[in-house]
């Protein structure tokens, strides 16, 4: 199936359907306050039991698979900077790091939609799923570019991008990687006061269930798709210690 262009720069609201209908004040305040806080189990959408969508079946830079096993000795895991298109492209880069992919994780909606994600009612989060060689590079490597590639004290925001799909997470898939996660934050809060920023906000869950986003979402940022695209890190200039 061909895909629909990406918004851009990112999310715009999706047309009304209802026939119901509400004032311009009440529209803007109820989807304010929906992209601001996180859904209640009773507000999130239904979602579906199967991807609503197509995949490509290698990385369009790297040229490995976006799915099936990963190879033994290989670890994965995830991270939501953000925008997930320049959170893929700083992975992709890095040597030692398999594959990448894009994707919707932490909410309650199965399989869901980026137009969905965008109405803040699937409580997911934008993340990169990172399938990497241990022995090529470390997972405190990722933690350092994840930890400088964006401001982890801002909530449910990045810059400009506001709501709750733009935070900041780490989900972790072993007890190493959880381990790894609390320490460097420890380290970077205290850099961060430093600096005179407030706290972390980073979520910090085992790895909740990851659905793929869109395939035009998939590197999007390559240099044969969109490489001057929308590119959004509101880093907090704070060095990763060490």
């Amino acid at each position: 199936m061909v895909e629909p262009p990406a918004p851009s720069p990112r999310c715009s609201r999706p047309a009304d359907t209802s026939g119901a209908g509400t004032n311009d004040l009440e529209d803007s305040v109820l989807f304010g306050r929906t992209k601001t806080q996180l859904p209640a189990p009773e507000q999130t959408l239904p979602g579906r039991p199967a991807r609503p969508f197509t995949l490509p079946d290698v990385h369009a830079v790297l040229g490995t698979p976006l799915e099936g096993p990963v190879p033994d000795g290989f670890e994965v895991a995830f991270f939501g900077m953000g925008c997930f298109w320049g959170a893929e492209r700083r992975y992709w880069q890095l040597r030692g790091v398999w594959s990448t992919a894009v994707g919707y994780q932490g909410g309650g909606t199965p399989h869901p939609t980026y137009e969905e994600v965008c109405t803040g009612l699937t409580g997911h989060a934008e993340v990169v799923r990172v399938v990497y060689d241990p022995s090529q590079v470390s997972f405190p490597e990722l933690l350092r570019v994840f930890w400088e590639t964006h401001d982890p004290t801002q909530g449910f925001r990045q810059g400009n991008d506001l709501g709750t799909q733009y935070r900041s997470a780490a989900y972790w898939t072993t007890d190493g990687q959880r381990a790894e996660i609390e320490a460097t934050t420890a380290v970077y809060q205290r850099a961060l006061t430093a600096a005179g920023l407030g706290p972390i906000t980073t979520e910090v869950l085992p790895a909740p269930d990851f659905y793929y986003a869109e395939g035009y979402h998939q590197q999007y940022l390559a240099p044969t798709k969109n490489p001057h695209g929308y590119d959004c890190h509101s880093s907090a200039g704070v060095t990763f210690p060490g």
